[in-house]
């Protein structure tokens, strides 16, 4: 599977982004599809992901109540609506799909990654 993610940019805080992911083919069909964020000096760290079915999703606590995943296999595209943008969240975001059809937040059971999208906001 290859992502492209895309939607990424500078923006004031309290401003919104929406972030996508477009599979070449979800040929992993059945698996979660995650959101991934890296800055600068620190680890890459879990921000959201849902399960194929779009029915469930879950969020890194520092998220919640500001952004929303949600997906649509007709389009082979998984998005992330980031409202509230804050300094902090800051990062270069990446699009993963997989191993598994339950949501996990390790890194290492995701198996495909895009090429990251740069999120800057500005205080």
């Amino acid at each position: 599977v290859q992502l492209q993610a895309s939607g990424g940019g500078l923006v004031q805080a309290g401003g919104s982004l929406r972030l996508s992911c477009a599979a070449s083919e979800w040929t992993v069909s059945g698996f979660a599809t995650g959101w991934f964020r890296q800055a600068p000096g620190k680890e890459r760290e879990f921000v959201a992901a849902v399960t194929w079915n779009g029915l469930n999703t879950d969020y890194v606590n520092s998220v919640k109540g500001r952004f929303t995943i949600s997906r649509d296999n007709a389009k082979n595209t998984v998005s992330l609506q980031m409202n509230r943008l804050k300094p902090e969240d800051t990062a270069v975001y990446y699009c993963a799909a997989s191993r598994y059809s339950l949501i996990t937040t390790a890194p290492s059971d995701y198996n495909s990654w895009g090429q990251g999208t740069q999120v800057t906001v500005s205080s």
